[in-house]
């Protein structure tokens, strides 16, 4: 009797502590929103069926592992690494450079930030989830590559809009400026060059600042959460060394952890961007330590573990490749006829008069990056695939991603001037005046390392008898494979141009084969492509060429072997789109009756010219 007593007591008391934990836990945690490890938070699906693919949360787990395995390595790294010296004062000039291992050391710090899940309220989130090594840094999940184009977040399943940019070469972009006399835009990063770089004077700095605290993606809801979680992490002795022994020592209040906790965008917080109360000290250190998070990501992604000039192209600049037939065809097309090298650029001559032959050279000391920095709208048709337009309902913490659903037309960098919903804010008054002339223009992203894959799928391309990595291509994820991204800057305005949306192509004709569906945002086309006049082997061998702009080819690409998913195969005798011509057109949809564009997006002075539909 006496021990069913004790067992009682303590059954009681158990009861109690459950109790006061519960009411110390977060609010989400309180509300069942909220555990460790895995998915954290209930899932928000507000998707009809047949959006989201069916491995979806099994593609995420896998992810997340080959993160920690990646992670792990740099870890290891960072340990094996003698410290860096810090020289004492001396006379003269004397900045405070970090002697031998200070390179290694912010380039280390920087990688082990960029696969850090801990950078997000649910643990479950890194840069890394949405840009992975082995796909040049770009988006890892095949199935989404196919389908819902943007990666979800650290709320699953709130995605984004757009696709994940591949982060190799992005850190050469400049500072975004207005060149007043090409009337041109050029620099910044993001597809629509949001991050300006105006106050870090390094837009790829600022870049790494946007995804932690977008409601979207890794979803903090107070910058400081970052400054909050570095000084916790394993490596926070490796951001001291850089960046000064106290630098992390911020007084944060006692419920900083609950806010953290709490994806940004969540009600509770009634739209504060700063619901962590710092005294103006404070708040001015934790700013600090966000910039110096952008830094050093950077300091990652410019090294040679990133963006390492190892391609083909570049053994070929130095006599070291002899390209095929097909391969220089592709160049002497991509330079020529093809005109490719109007925009990205390799410098070397485009404009040819008939007959005469390019005989210009590149300059083997500045390989070229292959883009000109600025920006282009090629006529996209509106993907309806894209998860974005179907966040319109509100998730477990009160948020809605996309309250205009298909009334949303994304203006790109004409938004972003505008200062407009779903984009950031503009911090140059003067740009405001230029928005009507940017409409549907995105960043000309480098075509280096457009085709890189993992090692054991060596192939973007269906049909090609070997297993492939289904890609994405262009801001809204539309084209599906390097064949179709050729054809459409080949045909875009030929007879295979029609008045539909997709999956509305006419009877008798093939979409992204014979059929192109109307632009989404029509004004400010660039006309440099749309009637090419390449035949269908001229096509082919420019993909041939853009293969060869893939790093890896003379020494192994960094943590390009860490794979560990399926790729995808096919057999064009039973499955009619087993071809680069119509590869993902089994799981295209048709769009639904579109709204006009709601004043939200489209009414923002100064307005669109002509007005989009």
């Amino acid at each position: 009797m006496r021990e069913r007593r004790q067992i009682a007591l303590m059954i009681g008391c158990a009861a109690v502590a459950a109790a006061l934990l519960i009411s110390t836990r977060p609010i989400s945690a309180q509300n069942g929103q909220h555990g460790t490890g895995g998915a954290p938070f209930p899932i928000y699906n507000p998707y009809p069926p047949g959006i989201l693919p069916a491995n979806l949360e099994s593609e995420i787990a896998r992810v997340l592992r080959e993160i920690d395995v990646i992670e792990a390595r740099a870890i290891e790294r960072w340990h094996s690494l003698p410290l860096p010296t810090r020289l004492p004062q001396r006379p003269g000039p004397n900045p405070p450079v970090l002697k031998d291992t200070g390179t290694e050391s912010i380039e280390t710090l920087g990688e082990l930030m960029l696969f850090d899940k801990n950078i997000s309220p649910g643990r479950n989130q890194a840069c890394t989830s949405c840009h992975m090594p082995y796909a040049a840094w770009s988006g890892p999940i095949p199935s989404v590559n196919l389908t819902i184009i943007a990666y979800p977040g650290t709320v699953h399943f709130r995605a984004g809009k757009r696709t994940a940019q591949r982060h190799t070469y992005a850190p050469f972009f400049p500072v975004l400026q207005y060149n007043q006399e090409q009337g041109l835009f050029f620099g910044g990063n993001f597809w629509d060059s949001r991050a300006t770089g105006y106050r870090l004077r390094n837009p790829d700095a600022e870049q790494a600042q946007g995804p932690p605290v977008d409601t979207q993606e890794m979803g903090f809801p107070d910058t400081a959460c970052v400054a909050f979680r570095l000084s916790q992490a394993v490596y926070k002795p490796l951001f001291e060394v850089l960046w000064g022994k106290n630098s992390l020592d911020i007084k944060f209040p006692q419920n900083t952890e609950e806010i953290c906790e709490t994806p940004g965008g969540a009600a509770v917080f009634g739209g504060d961007p700063e619901p962590i109360k710092l005294t103006p000290e404070e708040r001015t250190e934790a700013n600090t330590v966000y910039d110096h998070w952008g830094a050093s990501i950077d300091a990652y992604e410019q090294s040679v573990q990133v963006s390492t000039f190892t391609s083909k192209f570049d053994a070929f600049l130095k006599g070291n490749y002899t390209m095929t037939a097909d391969e220089m065809a592709g160049l002497q097309l991509f330079n020529g006829k093809g005109n490719c090298n109007s925009c990205h650029v390799d410098g070397r001559g485009t404009t040819l008069n008939p007959g005469q032959v390019d005989t210009s050279t590149t300059a083997t000391a500045n390989p070229p990056l292959f883009t000109c920095f600025g920006s282009a709208n090629e006529g996209l048709p509106l993907n309806p695939r894209n998860a974005f337009y179907y966040q319109t309902t509100p998730d477990s913490f009160g948020f809605i991603g996309n309250p205009f659903g298909f009334g949303y037309r994304d203006l790109g960098m004409g938004t972003f001037l505008r200062s407009g919903f779903g984009s950031g804010p503009n911090p140059n008054r003067t740009w405001i005046q230029f928005a009507p002339m940017v409409d549907g223009q995105f960043q000309v992203a480098t075509t280096r390392n457009v085709a890189m894959t993992p090692p054991q799928c060596p192939t973007t391309e269906a049909g090609t008898g070997k297993p492939y990595f289904q890609k994405e291509f262009f801001h809204n994820g539309y084209i599906k494979s390097l064949k179709q991204l050729v054809h459409f800057y080949n045909t875009r305005d030929t007879s295979f141009a029609y008045p539909v949306t997709s999956g509305h192509c006419p009877a008798g004709t093939i979409e992204r084969v014979t059929c192109w569906p109307m632009k989404e945002v029509p004004n400010n086309l660039d006309t440099t492509t749309g009637m090419l006049g390449l035949t269908d082997t001229e096509e082919n061998q420019i993909v041939a060429f853009l293969e060869t702009l893939s790093d890896g080819f003379t020494t192994p690409y960094p943590n390009s072997d860490t794979f560990t998913g399926a790729c995808m195969t096919c057999n064009p005798a039973t499955d009619p789109n087993c071809s680069p011509s119509r590869q993902g057109n089994g799981e295209l949809i048709p769009t639904p009756p579109l709204p006009p564009c709601a004043s939200a997006v489209c009414g923002v002075a100064p307005v669109p010219s002509p007005p989009i539909p």
